[in-house]
């Protein structure tokens, strides 16, 4: 019974070392281990842009103006999400000078500055913004 245990193990171990990694990989369901048997995703960058929503100039706004500003800073998150402009929004949940993040997909630079100027929030002075191009892959969340 052990010689019979014995040869299973090895004809196993045969049968494993004979198979192509990529053969061995479509038998896993993740990509960790896809990784350990040599198939991986070929990586394809892609360009997004971060921006990083802080406290703007003018945050001295009455609960009714703040209101406004703020129905239609979300109306305009909508509207650039819906024209595939902005893939990520929300905000921080503390109260620090960092408020919130967009992950944007557009072209250039310009055209992130030039959209969020679209923002009610931005153009009231309640929020101010720093814009930094960002690499993703093209497999990866955002794409």
């Amino acid at each position: 019974m052990k010689s019979l245990l014995i040869l299973l193990f090895i004809s196993k171990c045969f049968f494993a070392v004979g198979q192509s990694p990529q053969s061995r990989a479509k038998k896993s369901i993740s990509p960790t281990t896809a990784a350990k048997v040599g198939v991986v995703k070929k990586f394809v960058p892609v360009q997004l842009f971060f921006v990083m929503l802080t406290k703007g100039y003018n945050r001295n706004h009455d609960s009714l103006a703040a209101a406004r500003i703020q129905e239609g800073h979300i109306a305009n998150i909508d509207r650039l999400a819906g024209l595939g402009k902005i893939l990520v929004a929300g905000p921080f949940m503390d109260d620090a000078n960092w408020r919130g993040i967009f992950i944007m997909k557009c072209k250039s630079q310009q055209e992130v500055e030039n959209l969020l100027q679209t923002d009610p929030a931005i153009a009231a002075g309640r929020l101010s913004y720093e814009i930094h191009p960002w690499m993703t892959g093209k497999n990866c969340l955002f794409n």
